[in-house]
């Protein structure tokens, strides 16, 4: 017998979407060099760390230096101190939890991927479509679909709930019974929120069906209408059927620092287990598998939910609003249709034409020497519609909007 692969990456859509922009692009630099591209593609955040988070994360790194209070492994669910922050931080938005239904992580990403260890293989898996790609490829990566279909853009075996104009992006629940249902509001890629009404109609659907939802609220401190919800936990009977997911990202500026959360409240049931086993679940798979957050990232998460901490970031969150207010507002000028971009990060471009997404890509590129992201590259239903990202310098986003102004061809 000889070692075997995980044979379900072979059944991946041919490269992950941002390697392949990154080909693009050093291909469009190659053939054009001394040309400035303008980056309004990944949402990765460019501004500094704020005072406050600096001062808390300078602070972790004294402790360690000195030998009376260094520390090594902390608990691998996450400091006391800062699961206690978390759940007075919810409680503030109206939502009790217990700090033990915290866990924290080194971001959303990893626990949206990873969180399906706990779940049968067997599950039927919901996604929103277009969605962010790590919930499809990684359920895809631990064979809970067929292969991939070029003619249709979708896996065989999944459920794909579409997010349209007519539905203003916001899906209803599955017309069949499935078993994990994977949610982001604010959306991305397309910048839609959630109403109470239309997260009330998932929970409704996933207490009815004994379904589990993954709940992504990583852009919830964008929202600025607060009739809008911020965490599934809003909605009652949530805390029976809904995993919630967010992280510091990209409203504290910490992609690098790397820091984020889960919530697996006791209450939830799957058809067979009972309350509290989902919970410990994950207990034993970060505890197996993860030695915990960083002792000095976790200290900068209780100075940002520190009160000077939380208005710094505010601030750092309208900067990147205002940013989204001025790609908008410009791109409505030009007679653009775009969605998004009020109570989140993403701006949703309809393409003009019906020109396919990959098409309008390479066309901002090779006019305008802009980048965003192929709507194609977020799922089927992303096809026609194309991505721009409100993180950037402020003079870097309008060089990118002055330069869409005078040199796109529509």
């Amino acid at each position: 017998m000889m070692a075997k692969i995980n044979s379900n990456y072979r059944k991946l859509n041919a490269g992950y979407l941002f390697p392949e922009i990154g080909r693009r692009i050093n291909e469009f630099q190659q053939g054009n060099p001394g040309v400035k591209v303008h980056r309004l593609g990944i949402g990765n955040t460019t501004e500094p760390l704020t005072p406050e988070i600096v001062r808390g994360l300078h602070k972790a790194i004294d402790l360690l230096a000195d030998v009376d209070t260094y520390s090594g492994y902390g608990d691998e669910q996450g400091e006391t101190a800062l699961r206690e922050a978390l759940a007075n931080f919810y409680e503030k938005r109206g939502v009790t939890l217990n700090p033990d239904q915290f866990f924290i992580s080194d971001g959303a990403k990893p626990d949206a991927g990873n969180i399906q260890s706990i779940f049968s293989m067997n599950n039927l898996v919901a996604f929103q479509d277009p969605a962010y790609p790590v919930y499809v490829d990684s359920n895809v990566i631990g064979g809970r679909s067929g292969h991939y279909k070029p003619e249709s853009g979708d896996y065989a075996g999944f459920v794909y709930m579409v997010c349209r104009e007519e539905n203003n992006f916001i899906p209803d629940p599955p017309a069949e019974k499935v078993d994990i249902i994977y949610i982001c509001s604010p959306n991305n890629p397309t910048g839609a929120v959630a109403t109470h009404a239309e997260l009330r109609a998932f929970v409704d659907y996933a207490l009815e069906n004994r379904a589990v939802i993954i709940f992504d609220a990583s852009y919830s401190e964008f929202i600025k209408d607060m009739s809008l919800p911020r965490s599934i936990y809003e909605i009652e009977g949530a805390k029976k059927c809904a995993i919630e997911i967010n992280s510091f990202s990209k409203s504290a500026g910490f992609t690098g620092v790397r820091l984020g959360w889960s919530v697996v409240p006791e209450e939830i049931e799957t058809e067979d287990s009972e309350p509290g086993e989902l919970h410990r679940f994950w207990l034993r798979r970060q505890t197996t598998f993860f030695n915990g957050a960083s002792n000095i990232a976790q200290k900068g998460g209780l100075a940002v939910l520190s009160e000077a901490g939380q208005k710094e970031c505010a601030d750092l969150i309208a900067y990147y609003m205002e940013n989204a207010r001025i790609i908008r507002e410009s791109l409505h000028s030009m007679g653009l249709k775009v969605y998004g971009g009020v109570n989140a990060p993403y701006l949703w471009l309809k393409t003009p034409g019906k020109m396919p997404s990959w098409g309008f890509f390479d066309k901002l590129l090779s006019e305008a020497h802009v980048v965003g992201t192929p709507g194609s590259g977020f799922g089927p239903s992303g096809e026609g519609y194309f991505r721009l990202s409100a993180f950037g310098h402020r003079a870097d986003i309008e060089e990118a909007v002055e330069s869409i102004r005078n040199n796109l061809v529509l």
